[in-house]
C-alpha cells in the first residue's frame, strides 16, 4: 500500500516521545535531544517502504522548514494585532488633540459637520470589523460526523474536506472556504469572517484616504515651518524664533501672513507639527498599500474566487485549454449576485442595514455545500 504524508505524523508521535523519554541517559540538552530525535525520525521516514518517491522525501526534508515558518508567523501574529492597534490609536489621538481644534476653530459649521460625522462613522466601521475579523471564527468542517458532504481527504488531518476548504499549517486545520491566513488579524480568513476582512480593509482605506487628502494641506504647512525653523536654528543656535513656521489655522484670529508677529516657537508647536507629518505620511502609504489589496479582493469577489482559489482556477485554465476545452468557475454566479451572497444582501434595504452600518449578520449557507455553475437568475430576490 502506497504510504501517504500522514504516516510520517503517526511515526512522529509514536517515536519521538519514546526517543525523548530517555532524558536521563544523555547530557546533551533537552532542546539539542529533541532535535537529534526528530532528525533521526526526519531520517527514518526516508526510507519507510519501498515504494517512497520524490514528492514524499522533497516534503520530508522540508517539513522542518515549513514548521518554523508557521511558528515564526503564528508567534508574530499577536505582535501584528498589536501593531496595528497603536498605529490606528495613534492616529485617532492626533485626530482628536491636534486635528479637531484646529477644525473647530476654522472652519465653516457645514465642514464641521461633515468631518465631525464622517470621521466618526469611518472609525467606528474600522474597529468593528477589524475586532469581528479578528475575534469571529473562519469556520471549520465537523471531526465528528460521518455523513458531511466531502470532495477530498485532507492530507494533514487525515478527515474529509468539503468543497472550497483547504488546510492551513499555521492554524493546523482545515478551513471552510479559505482565503488566506492574514498574520494583521492573528487568524485565517474563511467564510464566516471573510465579509468583517474585507469591510475592514474597505474602510481603512476610506479613512486612510480621507485623513490624506483633507490633511495635505496642513501637512505642507508643517513640513515648510519645520524646515524653516531647522534653517533658523542652524543660523542663529539659541535664538528665539517668531513669525515663521506657525500653521495658519494655529494663527490668531486675523494673521494669516508668516512675517506677522507670532508667539515664540516652543516645543508644543514642533510636536504639533512632527504630528501632522506623521499621520500623513502614515496614511498615505497605508492607504495606497490597502487599497491595492482592497481592490484584488473586490476583483476576487467580483469573479466568485478565493485568493487560493485564483490559482486553482488559473491552472484548471491553462490545464483545460491544452485539451481544447474551457474552464468555467463553477462558484461564479454573476458579478451582482456575488457581491449579494458575499455582503449577505437578500434585500434593498440591506445594502445600508448590513453594508453602511455595522451588522454581524451570518453569511449565506453552511459553507460546506454550494450551489455550482452559473445561474441565469438571481440566487436572492431583491
Amino acid at each position: 500500500m502506497r504510504w501517504c504524508p500522514g504516516s510520517f505524523l503517526h511515526l512522529l508521535r509514536c517515536v519521538l516521545p519514546r526517543c525523548c523519554s530517555r532524558r536521563g541517559r544523555s547530557r546533551l540538552p533537552l532542546c539539542l535531544r529533541e532535535l537529534k530525535s526528530y532528525t533521526q525520525v526526519l531520517a527514518q521516514s526516508l526510507f519507510f517502504n519501498s515504494l517512497t518517491d520524490s514528492d514524499v522525501v522533497f516534503d520530508s526534508v522540508f517539513e522542518p522548514v515549513l514548521w518554523t515558518v508557521d511558528y515564526v508567523t503564528r508567534w508574530f501574529g499577536t505582535v501584528f494585532v498589536y501593531l496595528v492597534v497603536v498605529l490606528t490609536s495613534s492616529i485617532v489621538l492626533i485626530a482628536y488633540v491636534v486635528l479637531l481644534p484646529l477644525i473647530l476653530n476654522t472652519y465653516s459649521p457645514m465642514w464641521i459637520a461633515w468631518h465631525v460625522c464622517y470621521g466618526h462613522w469611518n472609525l467606528v466601521m474600522i474597529a468593528f470589523h477589524y475586532y469581528k475579523a479578528a475575534k469571529t471564527s473562519p469556520g471549520y468542517p465537523p471531526t465528528e460526523k460521518n455523513d458531511i458532504p466531502f470532495v477530498s481527504v485532507c492530507k494533514k488531518c487525515i478527515l474529509p474536506k468539503p468543497a472550497r476548504t483547504h488546510h492551513c499549517g499555521i492554524c493546523n486545520r482545515c478551513i471552510l472556504k479559505m482565503d488566506h491566513h492574514c498574520p494583521w488579524l492573528n487568524n485565517c480568513v474563511g467564510h464566516f469572517n471573510h465579509r468583517y476582512f474585507f469591510s475592514f480593509c474597505l474602510f481603512m482605506t476610506l479613512g486612510c484616504v480621507y485623513c490624506s487628502i483633507s490633511g495635505r494641506n496642513l501637512f505642507l504647512e508643517a513640513y515648510n515651518a519645520l524646515e524653516r525653523f531647522k534653517h533658523m536654528d542652524m543660523e542663529k543656535p539659541g535664538v528665539p524664533v517668531t513669525g515663521m513656521g506657525v500653521l495658519i489655522g494655529l494663527l490668531p484670529s486675523g494673521q494669516t501672513n508668516y512675517q506677522t508677529p507670532a508667539p515664540p516657537y516652543t516645543y508644543k508647536d514642533r510636536m504639533i507639527h512632527k504630528s501632522i507629518i506623521y499621520m500623513w505620511v502614515l496614511t498615505s502609504t497605508v492607504g495606497v498599500a490597502l487599497g491595492a489589496l482592497t481592490a484584488w479582493h473586490a476583483i476576487l469577489i467580483s469573479r466568485g474566487e478565493t485568493s487560493i482559489e485564483r490559482h486553482i482556477n488559473a491552472k484548471e485554465t491553462k490545464r483545460l485549454a491544452t485539451w481544447g476545452r474551457v474552464y468555467k468557475n463553477p462558484f461564479y454566479y454573476g458579478k451582482l449576485n456575488n457581491w449579494r451572497i458575499f455582503l449577505g444582501v437578500e434585500k434593498q434595504s440591506h445594502w445600508v442595514t448590513r453594508v453602511l452600518l455595522p451588522s454581524g449578520h451570518s453569511p449565506r449557507g453552511d459553507g460546506m455545500t454550494w450551489d455550482i455553475f452559473p445561474l441565469k437568475k438571481d440566487l436572492i430576490p431583491v
